[in-house]
Formats: C-alpha cells, structure tokens, sequence
C-alpha cells in the first residue's frame, strides 16, 4: 500500500501537478526530494489512525467494489477513481441542464402568471370599485336583518311571557270552567305577569305597562270572583265529617286569601252554613230519634227523653254540643291550622292591594291560625248556644232540689273549663255556659232562701237540746253538696290554702250559714245560759263534723267555727266550775274570802303559795266572817262531803246534753281542777286563820290521809266524826275552837276524791 499511495498517479489523484521530465530536478536534489516525501508519506501513513471513521468508511467502499488487493488494481486504483468522479460530473453537468432548462420554462410560465395576475388585478379593481356599492348595501341589510330577528325574538318573548293566550283566559274566568290545577297554573302566571309590569313601568315607555297591569289585574279580579263563588259552592256541599277535606279547597283557601275582603266574606258565609247545619242538627238530636245500628233495630232516644232529669239532660246535651266542638275543631284544623303559614302569607301579600281591609291602620296584619280557627268554631256553634241556654234555663227554673241544682252548677262549671280549653276563654260559647252557671247558682241561691224563709217560723229549739230539724237537713243537703263538689274537681284541685276562698265558699255562705245564724239566734228563746251555751255548742259541734273532712269547705268556714267554739268552751267551764263552787258550797267561802284575797281564784298556784307563806296580819279576821262560824262552817263541810263521792258524776250529768263526750270529759276535768285550785285556796285561808288565832290543831291526828284510794271513804268518815267531837269539844269551850277542826278536808283528799 505504500508502494501505492507514493505513486505519480495518486498524488494527481490528490491535484498536485505531474512533473515533467523537463522540469524534474537535478539527481540529488531529486533523491533528496523523493526520500524526504517518502519519509513524509510514511510519517502521514504511520500516524495515520486507522479507527478512524473515513478510513473506515473508505476500506468499506472498498469492499463493496470488490477490489482486490493487486499490484495492478493498486495501479488502476487512483485512475479509476478519477474516472468515476469525472463521469459523476459529467452526469451532474447534464443533470444541472435539464434542471436549467426546467427554470427557463418555469420562469416563462411565472411571467406569464404575473401579466396574468396583473391583468387579473387590474379586473378585481375594476370590479370591486364596480360592487363596493353593493356590498355596502348587502352588509346594511344584513344587519337589518339581524336587528329584526332580535326584535322578533324579543317579541316572541314578550308574547309568550305577557300576553295569556285567550284559551287560558277563558279557564281563568269564565265560570263554566273547573276550578283545577290548570286555573291555578293560569292564576300563577297571571299574578307573576302583573308582578312583572313592574319592570316595564320602569322604562321609558309605560304605556304598554300600564296597559298590561291594567289587563291583568281585570283578569285577576275576575279570577278572584271565579274561586270565590266556587268555593261558596263547594261549603254548600262540605262534609266536615270526612277527615280527608278536598286538597281543592284548601289551594282555593290559601290563594283567597291574597284578597281578604273576598276571604273574610267567605269565611262569614262558611259559618253562617255551618251555624245553620250544626243547629239543625242540635235539633234533630233533641227531638227525633238517631239510629244507632246499621240494621236500624236499636235506636237512640231523642235527648229530650230526659227532659224530667236535669242532670241527664243538661250533660246530655253539653256532650253532645262538646262532641260537635270538637269534630268541628279537628276537620277545620286542615283548612286554618295546618296551612295557617301560607294563608298568612297570602293575607300579608294581599294588604298591599287592599289596603283598607288593615285593622285600625295597623301596618302589619298577622294571620293566626289558631284564632281563625277558634272564632270560626266559636261561629258556628252560635246557634247552638243560643238553644242550649234557652233550654238549660227552661229546664232550671222549673226544678227545686238544690243538690240537683248545684250539680248542674258543677257540669256547666267542667264544661266550661273544658271549653274554655277547646276553643277560647273568651268565645261565645263559653261566655254562654259562664252565664248558665251564674244563673243556676242564681237558682241555687235562691232555692236556699227560699228554704229558710220556710224553717224560720219553726225554729224552736228542742227539749233535749239537740240540733234542729231544719240544721240536720240542711247539713245532710251541705254534704251532698261537698260530696258533688269534691267528685266534679278531684282532690288535686280541691287543694286550697287555709283561709283563702274558693269556689265552694259562695256554697257554704248560701247553704250553710243561713241556717247556722237561724239555729243559733233561735237559742235566744231558752230560758237559762246553760241550755243556750249547751245548745249553740251543740250546733257547732254538728256543722264542724260536717265540714271537717273535706278541706276546700274547712279552709274558709272552720277557722271561724272553732273560734266559736273555744269561747262556748270557756262558758261551759265556767257553767262546770260554777256547778262545782255552788254544789259543794265551796262558793259561800270564796265569796267571804274576797276581800282577803287580791287576786281571784284563776290565780296560779305558785302566786298562792307565795301568798301563804306570808299571810297578811289581819287573817284573824276570818274567823269573825258569818260564813266561817262554827256553825255555818260545819254546813259547808257537811254540804262538801255530802257533794264529793257524786261530784264527778253529776258534774258529767250537768253536761250530758252536750253532743261531745270527749268535750265534756275535757271541761269537766279543767273544771275540776279550777275548783282544787279554789279549795287550795280555801284551806290555805283557814289554815293562816288558825295561825293567825293562835289555835293549831294536829291535822296529822285529826284528819288522817288515806294513804290509797280504797281507804279514802273510811278516812273521810273518821274525819266526819272526829270532827263532830271535836265541835263538842268547842261548844263546851266557847274560846278555843278552831277553823281548820270545823273544816277537816284536805287538798290530797279532793283530788283522790275527785279524779
């Protein structure tokens, strides 16, 4: 390869010119030449890298020509190569003049384009100057065109939203027509129109509002008229007894009441029907019998049946009236009640249209419907109100048994509570039953005096003191009472402060204390205290009994009783102690001892005590008193001895007609023990008496104590005739008797004697 690449051919190959032999240089100078391009060649070749990529490539196009390796084909190589490139050339030369041609022929065509553009252009100039016109012309038009199809878009709109068609005007307003969803769908649209007029009378142009708004509130009064007359008809045919009531009507309801004046006025006429149903139907239970079976076999009696029992007949027509109320109230809940929202909000809305249905100028007018309801329930009852109070007055006015009328007094006072529940305190029915019941106890009152006008010409007193005939009749008469009272209300109602009035106490003020006042002025006709105490105690004691057990009547009457009573106690005592005092004689000594004694006999023991530990000097004095001479002091301790072993028994007989055992035995007692506190008293006076003389006697010897109760009879009478010897004694000796000898009885000894 070497050989090949220093060949003359291959440095012509790579364009250094060949050198001719007349050129070549001298010898010398040429083998210097060659050897040094030699040494060039092969530093060239050496240093050649053969991973580079052209050598590879150029090895490649070897291959693939299929050169093998020779000395000629080294020869040749360079030759061949020259060859192919001069022929490439030669190739791209003929190649370049078809191309040339080809430009030569296409810019003929480009010049022929360009004239023809140009004449092209001076033609669309021509032209364009020729329909400028016209396309200005076209593009106003179009936008004609566009603006019409705006506005009839516009109106298409308009139409469709502010004109009704005249079909669903006549749906609207013309009475042959149903009242159904399509007349509501209209109606809504109708009101939403005249709604919407207002954003047009905010244009420029209001004419067209004006007269849209005009139109449409024509059709809706007209509309308005339509439901309103529908709707009367539809009350004619209502049956409330249905607890589903037509959905129909309560639409028509909530849209009325956008116009209140056409809702009230149907609302009157509602009532008026339904005041005139419910008393026809009042009146047909009164008077013609009800059928009370499927089959007919078994009816109910007409109310009137009972007309001979007040009681029967009045209950039985409240319930029937309470029944009514409530059916009425409970179908009449779907229209007022449960719509009571929207029906406010239709009666608000309608304020603005009609400002004149405002209550006294009142800006907002709020529906309730629970009121609405009550006073349209309250209406239609009017009619049976009036009949029931005529018939309860009728029925009341010919009876005269006041427990019966009280009774009647008690059902209309639960029906009136009840209906005061029901509908309203201040509803005509109640005011109607209110107004029954103050007549019935009216009557009741006047049944009352009418008893005591009868029993006051017999108001004698009876023989053995007892409560009178008239006052046991009347109690028995105030406990029916008490009893109705009580059974009517329940005890948890009945429950009442003490001293506070209640219901009952206006009962008690007409059935009770007329009586007492009688009974206890009829005492006055007795000819002594003591039957007259006895006797109004008696009376006392009886109305007490009646009263106490029920505490709505003891609240108010018994305070005033027992006060009564305590005073007549404190005169019974006194009547027992006096009985005591005057019975054993005791009184004559007391009554002696008056001026001795500064306090009276009600003194406490302790102040008596105290008064004998220091008697006063003048004592002695007793002695010289004419009831403590030996003789008339003897009587009186005779007359006490005489009096002690019967005394607690006829002190109890003194009492026996007093209608109280238990009183008795207490008063006896206290009386008892008044009279040991007098004897106390006594014995102490007689005793300093003695001291004060100078004469003691050994009361331990002559009047021995029992030391039990079963040696005190024989005590006493040992003491009996020890003092009849010891007044022997005196009488012998005038000088030297003694008080206490003559009046052996000691304090000890009465109270064993009296207990």
């Amino acid at each position: 390869m070497a050989g090949y690449f220093s060949s003359p051919v291959l440095s012509a190959g790579h364009g250094s010119p060949a050198l001719s032999p007349s050129a070549s240089p001298p010898p010398s100078q040429a083998a210097g030449t060659r050897s040094s391009a030699l040494s060039n060649r092969l530093t060239s070749v050496l240093s050649a890298s053969y991973a580079d990529s052209d050598i590879r490539d150029a090895l490649e196009t070897l291959d693939l020509r299929g050169v093998h390796n020779t000395a000629d084909t080294r020869r040749q190589l360079r030759l061949d190569v020259q060859k192919e490139v001069i022929d490439c050339n030669g190739e791209i030369v003929q190649d370049f003049g078809k191309v040339a041609e080809q430009l030569k022929r296409i810019g003929t065509v480009i010049s022929s384009l360009n004239q023809t553009c140009e004449e092209m252009r001076k033609h669309i100039t021509l032209a364009k100057q020729e329909t400028a016109p016209v396309l200005e012309e076209a593009s106003a038009l179009m936008d004609q065109k566009r603006e019409t199809e705006t506005k009839q878009h516009l109106l298409d709109a308009f139409n469709k939203h502010f004109i009704i068609p005249d079909e669903d005007l006549v749906v609207l307003t013309s009475a042959a027509e149903l009242v159904d969803d399509r007349f509501f769908d209209v109606l809504a649209r109708v009101k939403q129109v005249h709604h919407d007029c207002e954003v047009l009378l905010g244009g420029e142009n209001q004419r067209l509002g004006l007269e849209i708004m005009e139109q449409s509130s024509k059709n809706l009064n007209s509309a308005y008229q339509k439901l309103y007359k529908w709707i009367q008809k539809e009350f004619k045919s209502l049956n409330l007894e249905d607890p589903q009531i037509n959905s129909s009507i309560r639409r028509a309801l909530r849209v009325l009441a956008e116009r209140p004046s056409l809702f009230h006025s149907c609302l009157d006429f509602f009532a008026e029907a339904r005041e005139y149903i419910l008393s026809d139907a009042f009146h047909y239970a009164l008077t013609d019998a009800i059928s009370g079976a499927a089959d007919g076999q078994r009816n109910v009696k007409p109310i009137e049946f009972s007309a001979h029992d007040p009681l029967r007949y009045i209950g039985d027509m409240l319930a029937w009236v309470h029944s009514a109320a409530v059916s009425e109230r409970e179908a009449l809940e779907a229209l007022f009640v449960a719509e009571g929202d929207e029906l406010a909000k239709g009666i608000k809305a309608g304020i603005s249209s009609e400002p004149w249905s405002r209550i006294d100028g009142e800006e907002n007018v709020l529906f309730d419907g629970q009121k609405a309801l009550n006073d349209l329930v309250n209406r239609d009852l009017n009619g049976v109100s009036r009949s029931l109070r005529q018939r309860v007055e009728l029925v009341i006015q010919g009876h005269d048994d006041p427990v019966t009328t009280y009774k009647v007094v008690n059902l209309l006072s639960f029906y009136r509570m009840t209906f005061s529940k029901l509908i309203e305190p201040e509803s005509n029915l109640v005011g109607v039953i209110a107004g029954l019941e103050k007549y019935t106890f009216g009557h009741f009152e006047a049944l009352m005096r009418d008893q005591i006008n009868t029993v006051s010409a017999e108001t004698q007193p009876p023989s053995d003191l007892s409560v009178p005939q008239f006052l046991s009749d009347a109690l028995e008469v105030v406990t029916c009472l008490m009893k109705a009272y009580n059974e009517s209300l329940g005890p948890d109602v009945t429950e009442v402060t003490p001293g506070q009035e209640n219901n009952f106490t206006p009962v008690l003020r007409a059935a009770l204390d007329p009586f007492l006042d009688l009974a206890k002025s009829s005492s006055k006709e007795l000819p002594d205290k003591t039957a007259s105490t006895i006797y109004r105690t008696n009376i006392l004691l009886a109305a007490r009994s009646t009263i106490s057990p029920f505490e709505f009547a003891s609240a108010t009457h018994l305070a005033p009783l027992s006060t009564e009573l305590s005073k007549l106690r404190m005169d019974l005592l006194e009547i027992q102690h006096n009985f005591f005092l005057q019975t054993s004689g005791l009184q004559v000594l007391l009554t002696a001892l008056e001026p001795f004694s500064p306090s009276s006999s009600s003194t406490t023991q302790q102040q008596q005590n105290q008064e004998y530990k220091q008697p006063p000097p003048n004592l002695a004095e007793i002695a010289n008193l004419p009831a403590f001479q030996p003789a008339a002091l003897a009587f009186t301790s005779q007359q006490l001895d005489d009096f002690l072993p019967s005394a607690l028994m006829d002190a109890t007989d003194n009492l026996k007609r007093v209608r109280s055992p238990s009183l008795v035995k207490s008063v006896t007692e206290e009386a008892i023990e008044a009279f040991c506190r007098d004897f106390e008293f006594v014995e102490g006076m007689i005793i300093g008496a003695d001291e004060a003389m100078g004469r003691k006697l050994d009361v331990s010897s002559s009047s021995p104590r029992a030391e039990d109760q079963s040696d005190v009879a024989v005590a006493a009478d040992g003491e009996k005739e020890k003092g009849e010897r010891e007044d022997a004694d005196e009488e012998e000796d005038g000088e030297k008797w003694s008080l206490r000898a003559l009046f052996p009885r000691t304090m000890g000894e009465i109270r064993v004697l009296l207990s």
